[in-house]
């Protein structure tokens, strides 16, 4: 693969609060010096709902030599709010490439489900519910939806390229039928799941057969065991407050499986290797909002529900690295391994300190 990527998690906002609470652009630029040189990454991708946080992030990861898909992530916006957040980034976005960073834009993630205007309803659980009831109408709402998305993507598209010169993508749900001759990328949020396993591989390839270059984000799993199954899904084990919207537990007993997590992905960027994918983008690093707890009632061990390659703390930091409040699982070295040819397995196996 051309890009070795990571997803960065600078804050989903949702109803005015962000879901890392402290934005540190100290912590910013150490964790993102790890995902070069320790993950062995060249890219990242930069997500999230703050324009000034997205712009900071952006800035850092430019100053360590990487390439910046600068991904703002609306959630629950209407389409008018949407295209204002667009517009400020993309200003921001160049004015980050004409200094000389390499830079893509990425005009949104999934918008038909996460956001207002595409889907009845003013929650993604109700969109969901709109979008998958009445099977023999299916078709039909699915038809109205791409319609309405490609009206505005058209719109967003045309407007952000007055303000940015760069290349531009959107990242898809294959559902969402998207018009790829408006962007420079193929982009697609492809999460294998047990129903699609034995397809995904000729699946990715016929992507690849056309013309413009593939990337894929959003593809990871959770860290209970049977995540990997229901992958798309593998977050829905936790339950939240009804009044402020955040996690509280998981909803059951799950048995921790750091080691599944890992198979899944190396398993993922291998096929995505293999078949010629252009970028692609593990999703994700960290979770702030979902730490692990280890002690005490294991339905409070909200890492269970994360898709982060770390697990973290909430009074402590970790032992791999001391100065940061997580630890690196399986994941971790997976990835590492992967992106440096396996240069990772082959110098821990000569009995050499790999760094995990």
């Amino acid at each position: 693969m051309r890009a070795k990527g990571m997803t960065y998690d600078t804050g989903f906002v949702r109803d005015g609060l962000n879901s890392v609470e402290h934005f540190d652009p100290g912590l910013v630029r150490r964790e993102l010096t790890i995902i070069r040189d320790d993950l062995h990454c060249n890219a990242v991708q930069l997500v999230g709902g703050d324009p000034h946080r997205l712009e900071l992030a952006a800035r850092s990861a430019a100053d360590l030599g990487l390439e910046v898909w600068f991904s703002p992530y609306p959630l629950d916006l209407t389409t008018d709010e949407i295209l204002a957040l667009f517009l400020d980034c993309a200003e921001r976005a160049e004015r980050l490439r004409g200094e000389g960073a390499e830079v893509v834009f990425v005009a949104g993630v999934e918008l038909s489900i996460m956001n207002r205007g595409f889907v009845d309803g003013d929650r993604i659980d109700e969109r969901l519910s709109r979008l998958l009831a009445d099977p023999e109408g299916r078709a039909e709402r699915i038809a109205e939806i791409r319609s309405r998305l490609d009206h505005f993507l058209r719109t967003a598209a045309a407007a952000i390229r007055e303000r940015f010169h760069g290349k531009v993508t959107y990242a898809a749900i294959p559902f969402e039928g998207v018009d790829w001759d408006l962007f420079d990328i193929v982009t697609l949020e492809l999460i294998r799941s047990a129903e699609v396993a034995d397809q995904f591989r000729d699946g990715v390839r016929s992507l690849v057969a056309q013309p413009k270059p593939v990337a894929v984000t959003g593809f990871g799993t959770a860290t209970w065991r049977g995540a990997g199954d229901v992958a798309p899904r593998s977050m829905e084990i936790l339950e939240y407050d009804e009044a402020t919207g955040l996690p509280l537990r998981v909803n059951g007993h799950y048995q921790r499986d750091e080691a599944g997590q890992a198979t899944y992905l190396r398993e993922l960027l291998e096929i995505f290797d293999s078949e010629g994918v252009d970028s692609a983008f593990v999703h994700l690093f960290a979770l702030y909002n979902l730490p692990h707890r280890p002690d005490g009632d294991p339905r409070d061990d909200l890492d269970l529900a994360s898709g982060g390659i770390v697990k973290v703390f909430e009074d402590r930091n970790g032992d791999t690295y001391p100065d940061m409040a997580w630890e690196p699982k399986a994941a971790f070295a997976a990835i590492a391994d992967h992106y440096s040819g396996g240069k990772e397995a082959a110098s821990s196996a000569d009995g050499r300190d790999s760094g995990y």
